[in-house]
């Protein structure tokens, strides 16, 4: 077998370190960046719901361009991991430094560092995403999504359960040690991923400038909306089903105490065991995928958590929303581990970067569009409204999916 043709789940777990750095940071940084805004600060909700989505808008706004630009990356460390390099190093010193800004409170400095952290992970949040189909063979992509997607899953247990105690000795410790953690994960992948070598034709092009790389994402833009039809397909039902998620993750806990009238901590435990068995079955949504095709599972999927959500409208009580929840967990691992594999074999290696870009783009806009909406509907109809949404927006993503013909893995060569 070929190097190319070869599947390596140790250097796939490797790999995910990356994306377990990158869940510490984020899952850090929504824990305790709320609460810093409104002690220190003492902002109301919205300034801090405002602050809370300027990772969504780098997101939409950077993300597709330097997937681009890293596509047209040469260096002596390869395409991608000069900017998990940078911007892991730059990332880790502003995180730390977001505890002093509060304990000081000086809102500019906090300020000034949340954006530059946020400017810095979204330097190579697609970069390390993107070296998951550069270094796997089509076949394999959902296995190692679902891999990957188990090491993030964990770097957010690990903060659930180890970030209270150093929190509670200080707030810097645990942004230190959390800064410190993603950083040394990030390196890992750095120094122990080797990147695949290009053909000689590609590998003959010269670095590209800014320019070129901006080109590069207005063609993989003209593909979405000119190109064959199945590559919009998906985009659409990535941004309907994450509107539909966003959702819920948003407004589950003001649904449980205030429609289903058992507390916003127990809704908390809800969400828990939706995440947990997510994480638990990643690996087996690859597995699925892989014997029954992508586009079959992701259908399967968003049924499944289709189902959960209108059972949600007449389940009132903690262990039977436990129990449908632990279901949803699983439909959602379906779903959301063979997604970037679908759109990412729809181009060719020359142009992942820019793909995974526009996956990112299409989801996080999804978390911008979501909470104003669904906010508004709720005041409008009441929290029974939360899941009629959320369950139109997952039965969109069902009939969107079905025009769906590119995308499956490729066969053995």
């Amino acid at each position: 077998m070929r190097e190319a043709d070869k599947f390596s789940v140790p250097k796939t777990f490797l790999l995910g370190c990356g994306f377990m750095g990158v869940s510490v940071i984020w899952s850090m940084y929504n824990a305790y960046v709320p609460v810093f805004l409104e002690k220190s600060f003492h902002l109301d909700t919205v300034a801090i719901g405002v602050v809370m989505t300027i990772d969504n808008i780098f997101a939409i706004v950077l993300l597709p361009f330097l997937g681009a630009l890293s596509d047209r990356t040469r260096s002596p460390l390869g395409r991608r991991r000069p900017y998990i390099l940078v911007g892991s190093i730059l990332a880790a010193v502003f995180f730390v430094m977001i505890p002093s800004a509060s304990a000081a409170q000086k809102l500019g400095l906090m300020m000034l560092f949340i954006v530059a952290m946020n400017l810095s992970m979204a330097l190579f949040r697609t970069p390390v995403i993107t070296l998951m189909p550069d270094i796997t063979p089509s076949r394999y992509r959902s296995q190692a999504n679902g891999i990957i997607n188990l090491m993030g899953g964990l770097g957010s247990l690990l903060v659930f359960f180890g970030g209270k105690p150093l929190y509670d000795r200080s707030p810097s410790l645990v942004f230190l040690v959390g800064g410190l953690a993603m950083l040394g994960l990030n390196l890992i992948v750095v120094f122990l991923i080797r990147e695949p070598v290009l053909d000689p034709v590609t590998a003959d092009k010269k670095a590209a400038a800014m320019g070129d790389a901006f080109r590069e994402l207005l063609a993989n833009m003209k593909d979405v909306v000119k190109g064959e039809k199945s590559l919009l397909a998906i985009l659409l039902a990535i941004f309907c089903w994450f509107v539909g998620y966003n959702a819920i993750e948003t407004f589950f806990t003001l649904y449980a105490e205030n429609y289903l009238k058992i507390g916003a901590s127990t809704g908390t435990l809800i969400l828990g065991a939706f995440s947990v068995t997510f994480m638990l079955t990643a690996v087996v949504a690859g597995l699925v995928a892989s014997r029954f095709g992508r586009r079959r599972t992701i259908r399967v999927g968003l049924g499944v958590v289709l189902v959960v959500m209108l059972s949600s409208l007449f389940l009132k009580s903690f262990w039977p929303l436990v129990a449908v929840f632990l279901i949803g967990g699983f439909g959602w691992a379906l779903v959301n581990v063979n997604s970037l594999p679908m759109v990412v074999d729809m181009t060719t290696p020359e142009k992942l970067g820019g793909y995974t870009g526009l996956y990112y783009f299409f989801s996080q806009a999804a978390n911008i569009v979501s909470p104003p909406v669904a906010g508004a509907l709720i005041d409008a109809f009441g929290y029974q409204s939360l899941m009629i949404y959320a369950a139109v927006l997952f039965l969109a993503s069902i009939l969107i999916v079905s025009l769906v013909r590119r995308g499956e893995a490729a066969p053995a060569s």
